[in-house]
């Protein structure tokens, strides 16, 4: 067998490419796939000579003991867990791993039924036992390999859920706090715009900590039932509280009227979350002795849109593209997780808009959430109007 492999190596390595071509795969170079049907082939064929030579121990340490003693390492077990590695990073799956050595297996058995060239029962026990633990090392390499990259995986993702959360309940506590304060000063009603902040960032901060109770215990999505709500009541609310931060910090600020007939459907405290990480993000960034400013409109497309501007002075290139991954903090001021903008696409998206920023050079910046504008159903499509009867 190991002088019919050695003839027909090219030929056998060619029938298992086309084999492989026939299923639907992610291209791999040559060198990515190093260690796969060609290594194997030469470690088989080494295999081969070394026992017909009466080196048994020369055979294990190529290709290892049969019945595939997984802690007992062999040039074959070494290369064909690289090659599952491999097969992994290429994004192919645990079946695959097992196809690769089944087609030199299947492309031997038909050569050598072409070629009428019989082989020992001797020989075919070595083929089945290199086979065996080549199939062995990959499935298990790849196997873990996999459980390793699903594990950090979740724990990314876990990470990125409670980054959200603790963006979220900070911006509601950060709003209490500046709403208390403003009222400790004894010059504010508890009952006026300022203590309707206050008990606003306290409801949205038990609502988040119940919701977070909740996916602990169901796992379940944070989303509620969309609710129909006033535009221009929910830019006054988002005014008042960011009032208070533009306040503290110094900075100017104006909310631009709003048409009262305005109505979006959606997730409320979502889209509030949203709005004032906007808001915040753009206090933070707008230089001094500018404003930052809340406008919403209808658009001509039938969209609602609510706009932050900011005068940060424009944005560097590139950065625009990547304002909203998680993690992503601006230039200037490394403060804070850089999750806002982030959590703000989340909830927009979750609402079934979309966020997006449109930077204006040595300005600044302009960040739209687009929403559909809820139809009143009041009107009967067709109906004619009523004319006088003279």
């Amino acid at each position: 067998m190991d002088e019919f492999l050695i003839h027909n190596r090219e030929q056998l390595v060619e029938r298992c490419k086309a084999k492989v071509g026939q299923r639907p795969l992610r291209a791999a170079t040559p060198e990515q796939l190093q260690n796969g049907v060609p290594l194997f082939l030469d470690q088989l064929i080494r295999t081969l000579q070394a026992e017909k030579a009466d080196l048994p121990a020369e055979s294990l340490r190529i290709s290892g003991a049969a019945g595939g003693s997984l802690g007992v390492l062999s040039e074959m077990s070494t290369t064909a867990s690289a090659h599952g590695g491999q097969l992994l990073e290429l994004g192919y799956t645990l079946d695959q791993v097992v196809h690769d050595y089944g087609d030199l297996c299947q492309a031997i058995t038909d050569l050598a039924e072409e070629r009428d060239a019989p082989f020992s029962v001797g020989e075919f026990r070595t083929l089945n036992r290199c086979l065996d633990n080549a199939i062995a090392n990959a499935v298990t390499a790849f196997s873990v390999q996999r459980d390793a990259a699903q594990s950090r995986q979740a724990a990314r993702e876990s990470n990125e859920r409670l980054g959200f959360l603790l963006h979220e309940l900070r911006n509601s506590l950060l709003s209490a706090k500046l709403a208390l304060t403003a009222l400790e000063s004894g010059q504010l009603p508890v009952t006026g715009a300022t203590g309707a902040v206050l008990k606003r960032s306290l409801a949205a901060l038990a609502s988040l900590v119940k919701h977070a109770l909740d996916e602990v215990r169901v796992d379940a999505n944070l989303a509620r039932d969309p609710e129909v709500f006033s535009v221009a009541e929910f830019i006054a609310d988002a005014g008042s509280a960011a009032m208070l931060d533009a306040n503290a910090r110094g900075s100017s600020f104006k909310v631009r009227h709003v048409d009262t007939e305005l109505e979006v459907e959606g997730d409320r405290q979502l889209l509030m979350g949203a709005l004032m990480n906007l808001l915040q993000n753009a206090f933070k960034f707008t230089l001094p002795q500018t404003e930052v400013s809340l406008n919403a409109y209808a658009g001509d497309d039938g969209a609602v849109l609510i706009e932050v501007a900011d005068h940060c002075g424009g944005l560097p290139a590139g950065i625009a593209e990547i304002l909203f991954r998680p993690f992503s903090r601006g230039t200037q001021d490394k403060s804070g997780l850089g999750l806002g903008l982030c959590i703000a696409r989340a909830n927009v998206e979750s609402a079934g808009g979309n966020l997006t920023v449109r930077n204006l050079p040595g300005t600044g910046c302009v960040f739209s959430i687009r929403l559909s504008r809820h139809a009143h159903l009041t009107a009967v499509t067709g109906t004619p109007e009523p004319t006088n009867a003279g």
